[in-house]
C-alpha cells in the first residue's frame, strides 16, 4: 500500500466524515427527543423560566415542518459522509473500496449516528429537547423553503392517486395520544381503571351528544298545572327529584319548572298569614313560583352544554328535537356522571339491579342500561357508536325487533332476549364467548 495515499487530503476527508457522523447523530437524537418529549413537562419547565423548554415548545408547534427539516438535514449529511467515504476508500483499496465503504459506513451510521444518539435522547427526552431546540430551530428556518416545496410536491403526487391530505393536520393528535397512553398504562397496571375512565370521560365530552345521556321523555316525572295546589304539593313532597317540569293540557307543552324549595318557601309564606290553611292553598298559584323552562337541542355536545350550564348557573334542561318536540331531560349531574361515574344519593335507586351475575358466567342486564356504563363496570368494549343502550345495540345489530328467547352473537358476546314488554327489550342475558 502506497504511503503517499495518506496525505493531508486523506486526513482532511477522514475528519470531514467524522464531523458529518457527529452531525448525523445530532439530527437523529434531536428528532427523537423533540417528538418524544412531553409537552406537558416542557410547559411546566417553561413556566419555571427554562428558555430551552420554551424554544422546544415553539419548534414543535409544526411537527411536520420540524420532522421534514431534520430528516432533510440528516439525509444530506449521511449521503455526503457515505460519498466521501467511498471516494476515500476507493483511493486506498481500489475497486474494493466501494464494498468496504458500504460496510464500514453502515456500521458507523447505525451505531454512532442512529442507535446511540436515539437511545440517549429517548432516555432524557425533555433535557435533550431543551438543549437542541435553539440550533434545530435555525435548521428548520434554513430548510423551510425546501421542506415547504417538498410538502406541496408530495400532496400533488398523492392527489394523483386520490389520497387527500389535510394541510393543517398534525402528526400527533393530543386526544389520541393521551387515550393511548392511558390504555397502555392500564394494561401494564400503572394506571387504575377508575382514573382511566375519569380522564377518558372528560376527553369524550366534546364527542358525545346530549341525546346520548338524557333521561328519555317516557321516564320524566311531570306536574300537571291543572291539579289543585294541594295535589301538586303532595306530588312534589313524594318525588325523589328536586326540580319537576310543569305542563299545561299536553305533556309536550312545558310551561315551567318547579323547584321544591321555591314551592315550599312560597307555601310557607302563604300559610304564615292570617288566612286559614285550606283557603290559602286553594288560592295559591303554583306557576307563580315556577322558573322558565330551558330548552336545548338534542344535538348539542356535552362539553358545550356543561359550559352553558355553568354560564347560566343552571342544573336542569329540557331536550328537544329539530321540530321542537320534547325528547328528554338533562341535568348537570348527568354530564358529571360521564366523567366520575354514577353519583348516588339517599334517594337514588340502587343501580346494581341493572346487572345480575348468573351461575354460568353470564349477566342479566336491563335493556335500558347504557353501553357506556356496562363497558365501564365490566371493562368491556361493546361499541356505542350506533346505539346508546344494550337493547338498542341488539336491535341495531339484528335489524329487527327480537322476540323473547331469541339469541344473537356479535362483538364477542352472546345476547339472549330474556324478557320483553310489548316492543321493548326489558332484560337480556349477556355472556362473553
Amino acid at each position: 500500500m502506497d504511503t503517499a495515499i495518506f496525505d493531508a487530503a486523506f486526513w482532511i476527508t477522514a475528519g470531514a466524515i467524522l464531523v458529518l457522523l457527529v452531525l448525523s447523530g445530532c439530527f437523529s437524537g434531536s428528532e427523537t427527543a423533540l417528538t418524544a418529549a412531553s409537552r406537558g413537562k416542557l410547559r411546566s419547565a417553561a413556566d419555571r423560566g427554562s428558555k430551552g423548554a420554551q424554544h422546544a415548545l415553539d419548534v414543535t408547534e409544526d411537527n411536520e415542518r420540524l420532522i421534514g427539516s431534520v430528516l432533510l438535514g440528516n439525509n444530506v449529511v449521511n449521503i455526503l459522509a457515505t460519498s466521501l467515504a467511498t471516494a476515500l476508500l476507493t483511493k486506498v483499496f481500489g475497486q474494493n473500496g466501494v464494498a468496504a465503504a458500504t460496510l464500514i459506513m453502515t456500521l458507523l451510521v447505525l451505531i454512532f449516528a442512529e442507535v446511540l444518539p436515539k437511545t440517549f435522547a429517548i432516555t432524557n427526552p425533555e433535557l435533550v429537547a431543551s438543549a437542541v431546540a435553539r440550533p434545530i430551530s435555525i435548521v428548520v428556518l434554513v430548510f423551510s423553503p425546501i421542506v415547504n416545496a417538498v410538502r406541496v410536491l408530495v400532496r400533488l403526487i398523492l392527489g394523483l392517486f386520490g389520497v387527500k391530505t389535510d394541510p393543517d393536520s398534525h402528526i400527533l393528535a393530543v386526544r389520541e395520544e393521551i387515550a393511548g397512553a392511558l390504555q397502555l398504562g392500564h394494561s401494564e397496571g400503572v394506571v387504575e381503571k377508575e382514573d382511566r375512565d375519569r380522564i377518558l370521560g372528560a376527553l369524550d365530552l366534546n364527542e358525545r351528544m346530549v341525546e346520548e345521556v338524557m333521561l328519555h321523555r317516557s321516564n320524566i316525572e311531570m306536574v300537571d298545572a291543572a291539579l289543585p295546589p294541594q295535589d301538586i304539593l303532595s306530588q312534589i313532597l313524594q318525588s325523589q327529584h328536586t326540580r319537576l317540569p310543569v305542563y299545561r293540557d299536553d305533556p309536550e307543552n312545558i310551561v315551567g319548572v318547579i323547584h321544591a324549595k321555591d314551592l315550599l318557601r312560597a307555601i310557607h309564606k302563604e300559610l304564615a298569614g292570617a288566612t286559614p290553611e285550606p283557603k290559602a292553598l286553594a288560592d295559591f298559584d303554583v306557576l307563580s313560583v315556577a322558573m322558565d323552562p330551558y330548552f336545548v337541542p338534542e344535538t348539542t355536545t356535552l362539553d358545550d352544554q356543561m359550559r352553558e350550564f355553568l354560564r347560566r348557573k343552571a342544573h336542569f334542561a329540557l331536550v328537544v328535537d329539530e321540530y321542537g318536540a320534547l325528547q328528554g331531560l338533562l341535568t348537570l349531574e348527568d354530564i358529571l356522571e360521564e366523567i366520575v361515574g354514577e353519583i348516588a344519593d339517599e334517594f337514588d335507586e340502587d343501580d346494581e339491579n341493572l346487572v345480575e351475575a348468573t351461575d354460568d358466567g353470564g349477566y342479566l342486564v336491563e335493556g335500558v342500561m347504557t353501553l357506556r356504563d356496562l363497558n365501564r363496570s365490566h371493562d368491556w368494549n361493546l361499541p356505542d357508536d350506533e346505539a346508546n343502550t344494550v337493547a338498542g345495540l341488539v336491535i341495531h345489530e339484528a335489524q329487527m325487533i327480537p322476540v323473547q328467547g331469541q339469541v344473537f352473537s356479535f362483538h364477542g358476546f352472546r345476547f339472549e332476549v330474556v324478557e320483553k314488554e310489548e316492543n321493548r327489550i326489558a332484560v337480556l342475558k349477556i355472556k362473553p364467548l
